[in-house]
């Protein structure tokens, strides 16, 4: 059962109020900047309910006097969709209740099986994603992006700052998959190209997540960006190996090697983070008798170009024959489809 409880959220904002009115409440920045931060996002939150609450006192009158004029009736079809809107906001607001589910996300897509085709839809999914960002109103910030050999990416790596960012980028982790005719084939034939992509939680940098500098091995080279742009004269970029896991971070886009180190470090804290929280969440799974995903890392969605259109999200059997607007960032529809599919246990289609 997913349920907003606006008597909560307005208890909740008023303790943080007395909180953050309190004597010495600013001796600790840092962490006084994370309560004010959480008492802006609920706020935000409760001011939704309220103007929810106001539209849909309005509706029976509005239906009414649409009745008789054609001006009210338009009005009030712009109110049903908003009404719409709001409710949807605040039934996805009410999922995230982890404990990095309302913070910000570090997201990486990786180019798979296809060639160059793979790397070339790599670099599609991340613009698609930075769009999708914008119109959501978040904050994405690249940290590299390893071009492809011929065209595309390899690997790009970015943040994502917003309400629930790190929460709502999780229905999107896991292997996408595009059917096109390739321009890179001479003959245009059809390809199948693979890439995925992996988020974790953007860690504050004084976390502490336990790392022997001893399982690292740190690489330089020289920073270029995809398409040859933003070319280094130096070895600033850096590689970290996280040898025991295997994980491999990188960062080029800061103007120095320390502060690309800095940031690579960081990104590797929060990906080690999320490997712990798979491994606690299996574990739990297994106690409590809970059938394993044994499909992680395949497929969850298919973005067909040809011979047809259509992007089919496999998890929850949505489609979208418009798939020009997915790819320019029309993804809420899959992302509400799955997060509610799954707090309610109907997460996979039929």
């Amino acid at each position: 059962m997913i349920t907003f409880d606006p008597a909560r959220l307005s208890d909740r904002v008023g303790a943080l109020d007395e909180l953050i009115g309190a004597t010495g409440f600013w001796d600790d920045t840092r962490a006084a900047g994370k309560v004010s931060a959480e008492r802006a996002r609920l706020a935000r939150e409760f001011d939704l309910y309220q103007r929810l609450a106001r539209d849909l006192d309005d509706l029976p009158t509005m239906l009414e006097l649409a009745e008789d004029d054609a001006g009210m009736a338009a009005e009030l079809a712009d109110t049903v969709r908003r009404v719409r809107d709001e409710i949807d906001t605040l039934q996805e607001a009410a999922l995230f209740t982890g404990e990095y589910d309302a913070g910000p996300a570090v997201v990486s897509i990786n180019a798979g099986a296809g060639g160059t085709d793979a790397q070339d839809w790599a670099e599609i999914l991340l613009r698609m994603y930075l769009r999708w960002a914008e119109r959501r109103g978040f904050k994405a910030a690249l940290i590299e992006a390893t071009a492809g050999d011929e065209a595309g990416v390899k690997s790009a790596t970015f943040t994502l700052e917003g309400d629930n960012a790190y929460g709502i980028i999780q229905a999107e982790k896991g292997v996408h998959r595009l059917v096109r005719l390739s321009p890179f084939d001479k003959d245009h034939r059809r390809h199948t190209a693979f890439a995925s992509l992996t988020t974790a939680p953007w860690l504050d940098e004084d976390v502490n997540v336990e790392i022997d500098e001893k399982d690292l091995r740190i690489d330089t080279y020289r920073a270029q960006g995809a398409g040859g742009q933003h070319v280094n004269k130096t070895d600033s970029a850096v590689r970290i190996t996280h040898l025991p896991s295997g994980l491999v971070v990188q960062c080029q886009n800061e103007r120095s090697q320390q502060q690309n180190r800095q940031v690579a470090m960081r990104v590797l804290k929060s990906r080690l983070l999320e490997l712990e929280i798979k491994r606690r969440e299996a574990e739990l799974a297994k106690e409590r008798g809970e059938a394993q995903d044994i499909s992680f890392g395949s497929q969850i969605r298919s973005y067909v170009l040809h011979p047809y259109t259509m992007v089919n999200d496999h998890r929850t059997g949505l489609k979208n024959g418009n798939a020009t607007a997915v790819l320019d960032g029309d993804l809420d529809p899959f992302i509400r489809s799955f997060l509610l599919g799954s707090a309610t246990g109907d997460g996979a289609k039929n």
